[in-house]
């Protein structure tokens, strides 16, 4: 109890009200019976609650709750008690601290002819955080989160003119203890009026601001006692010769570490923010096929799967599906994510944090893998980014099988709710780390994240970034995935660590191909198809709108996908919106206007051409090979093309299969002749090129130079493994080599320093081969390969210049 002088409590509550107003509910009240005794319960210690339970309960013309309480042998100052300590209560602790309760149940059970009215009278600080339009008055309305001192202050500061008050229907504490078969003893009687009154509070509360999803406590201590983390922790106490209780310590460290804290303040406070950084930055956000979500069936766990270009991603998606009305879901975030100030809000923003790696701490593993378990057994919706970090490059990256291998595992384990993974693509038209990505790209090593450099990002503020396309693509239900690739993984996945990870590897790549398949097409991205091709990086204003014509035009005949979102703005105003960025700039002339990319905006305009690369990467493949060629047999195109399809479809995460890509050549070399890009002979049994001195003809080859950085780092890699020889090179040495002579190719023959200078681009392609077999890796990680591995070199004849092709021997002979 507050134990208060008498003249101060009338003195502080007068001060208090020339400043709350409150909106009062007294009518359940009215069922007060005034020849028992009341005793008001209150939630949570607060002097200002307090203060307004005296002062309404007088105005409702109710009992006083600061009169003196007579009950039989219980006296006692003031008719109320807090049912919650200051801070809340620890879980297995009483929830009911006061001597009080006590009396009042011992007095009852002593004698079954008294009775006592128990009122309980909920007080909340303004509105439910979805109702505020100011971040700190969001971030300060009430919540499921038992408010301290200062918080509470700064609520009565903000919200005090928006207090509601209700006095709920009396509770007879003498039904409570004598109205079951048999009366209660005493601590079982107190037990059950703490839990009543919880629950009683709990339902008041979820009316007035919606359900509870601050689930960080009674998750952990489920965590805890799950029998996973409980053998954990006697292992632990085995490995680290430690005793259980410091064990068990260890696990509820590393489960407070992962979990999240979800607050409704803290992501209204978030949405507020947002909402004015895009205005700020943005011209605009515009969502795609977001009825994909809304056809999910209800009771289905989702799994939102985005790629990764920007540290924006997260919150952008977050922002779109809350404002979308959607629960937000909980995002995996880097542990370096975990700062002071930024992590905390995060967490509370639904964010839980994960550690790079699971090495040497297999109590953590387990911990986090129960955590995950739960969240999903739960429905709690979930989001991950499967490329583990952001693409440097503006490619889908290579699938990590972590966390992806986690949820599918958990899912095997239990499978009651349906799970179903939802790809997205976020495609940008500038980034905001695109100077770090080139410094890192050249070489420089990756700078920590940190609260200072997330601080120093706000001068970008000012700065234009264009819009911002979000595209939904395809879902994937876990159930019928499983049920495609394997049958019996009900009951044999279970018990087969290999059959889970060929299962993860499959979904991981089947994801990447449809994010990859809902890709946008932006004005940023076409320009920079069309003027990277180029030598100097400029052209003529016409024949740029040309080239930009010629791919929307193949985009409309021949789509890569359904899900993919075209860009419908005509060609000039496409290179007007690239000006307005800054990207490109106009050079009068008098014989024709040209337009050149700026030049600090070479290497990050590559990383756009890159996010759309494999929607035209046939078209360019088929436009390389008779840009070369200028005459070639169909047959032999048709074979060139499957070959050399084999070789990047993983990089790119091609979606054609074998028997799809002849009739998908057809329908591309169809476009191409309906362009003029292309002819057929009159036997019609061989391509053409278009005439030498025709417009039609540097455009072909321009489109096919689109491509050629690509396929010139794959035959690379090919001419160094047949100069050395199966059973010659480990991975690393191969990728460093590999390296070594791109840097060294480029600087001879000029492809751009951006295609070679990230290490990770020669690391995923000969994952890559691996992956798909063409490279079998030992145990002593030696590579060894067949004949079949080097078929695509024939037909580099087709598709490289002869002097490229010279080139790539040499240097592969002097690195021997």
């Amino acid at each position: 109890m507050f134990d208060i002088s008498g003249w101060f409590l009338p003195l502080v509550r007068r001060v208090l009200y020339l400043w709350v107003r409150t909106t009062t509910f007294a009518e359940s009240a009215n069922a007060i019976d005034p020849s028992r005794p009341v005793c008001y319960v209150l939630q949570d210690r607060h002097l200002s609650n307090l203060l307004v339970l005296f002062e309404e309960s007088r105005r409702a013309g109710l009992p006083a709750a600061e009169e003196a309480l007579q009950f039989g042998e219980v006296h006692s100052r003031r008719s109320f008690f807090f049912l919650n300590r200051s801070r809340g209560v620890r879980p297995g602790r009483s929830a009911v601290p006061s001597t009080l309760p006590a009396e009042l149940v011992r007095a009852v059970a002593a004698d079954p002819e008294r009775d006592v009215q128990l009122v309980p009278v909920i007080i909340l600080w303004g509105r439910s955080p979805e109702k505020q339009s100011s971040i700190l008055k969001a971030l300060l309305a009430e919540t499921w989160r038992t408010p301290g001192a200062i918080k509470q202050f700064f609520s009565v500061l903000l919200h005090g003119r928006q207090t509601m008050v209700r006095f709920n229907p009396p509770l007879s504490l003498r039904e409570l203890i004598h109205g079951g078969s048999a009366p209660l003893a005493e601590h079982l009687a107190l037990r059950k009026l703490s839990r009543v009154l919880r629950v009683h509070f709990r339902r008041q509360r979820e009316m007035a601001i919606g359900p509870d999803l601050s689930h960080r406590n009674t998750q952990v201590e489920s965590i805890i006692r799950s029998p996973s983390v409980s053998e954990a922790i006697a292992a632990e106490t085995v490995r680290l010769d430690i005793d259980e209780d410091q064990a068990r310590a260890r696990a509820r460290k590393f489960a407070m570490e992962i979990a999240s804290d979800y607050s409704y303040g803290a992501v209204r406070a978030l949405e507020l923010f947002l909402r004015w950084l895009w205005d700020k930055l943005y011209d605009g956000i515009e969502v795609h096929n977001f009825e994909a979500l809304t056809q999910i069936a209800p009771g289905h766990g989702i799994v939102y799967v985005p790629c990764h270009r920007s540290h924006i991603d997260y919150l952008l998606l977050s922002y779109l599906i809350h404002s979308k009305g959607l629960t937000p879901p909980h995002i995996a975030a880097g542990a370096n994510l975990n700062m002071p100030l930024v992590g905390s809000l995060l967490r509370r923003c639904g964010a839980f944090f994960l550690r790079r790696s699971f090495k040497g701490e297999p109590l953590y593993a387990a911990v986090f893998h129960e955590y995950l378990h739960l969240m999903l057994a739960r429905g709690f919706p979930i989001e991950y980014f499967i490329e583990g970090g952001r693409s440097r490059s503006g490619r889908t990256l290579m699938p990590k099988a972590g966390i992806l291998g986690m949820t599918i595992r958990s899912f095997v384990r239990s499978h009651s709710r349906p799970l179903v993974f939802v790809p997205v693509y976020v495609g940008y038209e500038r980034i905001i780390e695109g100077p770090t990505y080139v410094r890192e790209l050249a070489g420089r090593p990756k700078q920590n994240e940190s609260l200072w450099s997330l601080l120093k990002s706000v001068r970008h503020i000012k700065r234009v970034f264009g819009r911002v396309h979000v595209n939904f693509g395809e879902p994937l239900p876990l159930v019928e995935f499983l049920d495609q690739r394997h049958p019996g993984w009900r009951t044999e996945a279970r018990e087969d660590d290999g059959d889970l990870r060929l299962l993860t590897q499959d979904a991981a790549f089947a994801l990447a191909m449809r994010i990859n398949a809902a890709a946008v097409i932006n004005p940023v991205s076409l320009v920079a198809l069309g003027l990277l091709a180029t030598p100097r990086y400029t052209a003529d204003r016409l024949g740029l709108q040309r080239l930009i014509g010629h791919y929307q035009a193949l985009d409309a005949a021949v789509p890569y996908s359904s899900r993919r979102i075209p860009c419908t703005e005509d060609a000039s105003a496409v290179i007007a919106h690239a000006e307005r960025l800054g990207i490109v700039e106009p050079i009068p002339h008098p014989l024709g206007d040209l337009v050149r990319v700026v030049e600090a905006q070479v290497p990050l305009l590559a990383y756009f051409r890159n996010n759309v690369l494999h929607l035209f990467a046939l078209p360019a493949l088929i436009a390389c090979l008779l840009g070369n060629n200028r005459s070639i047999d169909s047959r032999r195109m048709v074979d060139a093309v499957v070959c050399i399809h084999g070789l990047m479809a993983a990089e790119l995460f091609l979606r054609w299969s074998a028997e799809e890509l002849p009739d998908e050549i057809e329908r591309i070399i169809h476009a191409f002749v309906e362009r003029g890009l292309l002819r057929r002979s009159e036997q019609g049994d061989r391509l053409l090129a278009p005439e030498a001195n025709s417009e039609e003809f540097p455009e072909l080859d321009l489109i096919g130079e689109t491509l050629r950085p690509t396929l010139s780092r794959h035959f690379l890699v090919l001419a160094l493994l047949e100069q050395r020889g199966s059973g010659a090179l480990d991975r690393r040495k191969l990728e460093s080599d590999c390296h070594l002579l791109a840097q060294r190719f480029s600087l001879l023959h000029g492809l751009s320093a951006t295609e070679v200078a990230d290490k990770a681009v020669f690391s995923v392609l000969v994952s890559n081969l691996v992956d798909s077999e063409l490279l079998h890796e030992d145990e002593a990680g030696v590579l060894h390969f067949d004949a079949s591995l080097l078929r695509p070199l024939a037909y580099a004849e087709l598709v490289l210049p002869a002097e490229a092709r010279q080139a790539m021997r040499r240097l592969a002979q002097e690195k021997q």
